[in-house]
């Protein structure tokens, strides 16, 4: 015979269903929009791949670089540089200049250096909690 087995409990639900309509409106005032969510998320891809945060935190580090120099301290082929390079720069997380024959990379604002900082101290803050 066999018995029947426990319900498993989710830890991330609501134990009692209960909707507080107060803060539900409160909140939904200021929550941010599916269109901005949506770009934002797309932004937030662009950090998914390790080659890129190296790059953009190359960047950080060093100011303006060629891809020639990234692709050195990076240490990835110049190649993957030029594309990451084309999805930053379309994205708005980088800009260009152009020197002669050379194209020079760097942030496009203090933005960008603010979320890579407070990115990193997230992240040291996290090992910190370990």
């Amino acid at each position: 015979m066999t018995t029947p087995e426990a319900p498993a409990i989710v830890e991330d639900s609501c134990a009692v269903r209960s909707v507080d309509p107060g803060r539900v409106a409160a909140t939904a005032e200021t929550l941010i929009g599916r269109d901005e969510a949506a770009r934002l998320a797309e932004g937030f891809k662009l950090l998914g791949d390790p080659n890129r945060v190296r790059i953009l935190y190359a960047l950080l580090e060093g100011g303006e670089l060629c891809v020639c120099d990234l692709a050195a301290v990076a240490e990835v082929p110049e190649t993957t540089v030029s594309h990451a390079m084309r999805l930053l720069r379309t994205a708005g997380i980088v800009r260009n200049r152009r020197d002669g024959r050379i194209i020079y990379y760097r942030l496009d604002d203090a933005h960008v250096r603010l979320l890579l900082d407070l990115s990193r101290q997230h992240l040291a803050h996290q090992d910190g909690d370990s």
